[in-house]
């Protein structure tokens, strides 16, 4: 379960958007893709039309399964929306270094997937 403890206050034109100890949005109904684009700007990314895509993926299995999926199931998903060619993990990989399923989960406003350590 996504933790309700605040570290601290992003701050998104004349929005306060509380965040946990690792970034996630406190309150998930407080994002907006401002909110994804300030939290993108944190992690030195520039969102472009292939992290929208995979933003929207992350969004639609959120709503889907009511969790935010794992690397594998990630993958899974966005080889099925999006074509073969955008689903490896080494496409996304590129667009989320680190780790695709947990920076994506925290740019699309999304608890951080439960199997990501």
């Amino acid at each position: 379960m996504a933790s309700t403890e605040i570290a601290r206050y992003l701050e998104v034109g004349q929005q306060r958007v509380a965040l946990d100890p690792e970034g996630y949005l406190v309150d998930l109904t407080q994002w907006t893709p401002e909110v994804a684009e300030a939290l993108a700007v944190e992690d030195g990314l520039t969102l472009t039309s292939d992290h929208w895509e995979v933003i929207d993926v992350l969004r639609n299995f959120y709503q889907r399964f009511e969790q935010a999926p794992a690397m594998r199931p990630l993958v899974k998903a966005v080889g099925q929306q999006l074509g073969a060619d955008k689903g490896s993990s080494i496409f996304l990989m590129r667009l989320f270094p680190e780790s695709p399923a947990k920076v994506g989960a925290r740019l699309a406003g999304l608890p951080k997937p439960t199997n990501c350590l």
